[in-house]
């Protein structure tokens, strides 16, 4: 994965985790993460916000220990407890947020895969997507969907 990508989502998920109270932390705190980036025609880009828009709910599923290390749709390798997801016609790096109604638990995740290939599941989330929101006994169950959209300046 490059830098650039790298970038962005930790900038998503670090303003995503302020939307939702969460307390993100690093392992050398003395990294300075910014919210600006670099395009791909150099021009140094700022997330500013991010909206979430409603995408309605899907059924949601998991997968994990026998695709772990295996490499993706988008030739990425499977890292089962990535927050990511597999979705049969959603972009390759949209990023979505994805609650568990019963619970009220979120994750966002980014789709880098294709699937799932089980009529009726619209979505299969990471065993770390799942583990977050508290589905993995369950297995399969409906999540409300919202796709993150990063307004960004552009210098």
């Amino acid at each position: 994965m490059n830098t650039l990508v790298k970038i962005l989502i930790l900038s998503l998920i670090s303003i995503s985790a302020i939307f939702l109270g969460v307390q993100v932390s690093t392992a050398d705190e003395n990294v300075n993460y910014s919210n600006e980036y670099f395009d791909i025609n150099n021009n140094v880009n700022t997330v500013i916000e991010i909206d979430f828009i409603p995408s309605g709910t899907m059924v949601a599923s998991w997968y994990g220990p026998d695709f772990h290390g295996k490499q993706t749709a988008n030739t990425e390798i499977y890292n089962q407890l990535a927050y990511t997801a597999a979705h049969k016609s959603l972009p390759f790096g949209t990023m979505l947020r994805v609650t568990n109604p019963r619970n009220g638990k979120q994750v966002i995740v980014r789709i880098n895969d294709r699937g799932p290939y089980i009529e009726g599941r619209d979505i299969d989330l990471s065993k770390g997507a799942a583990m977050a929101l508290g589905m993995i006994e369950k297995g399969v169950i409906r999540v409300k969907i919202e796709k993150l959209i990063p307004r960004t300046t552009t210098s």
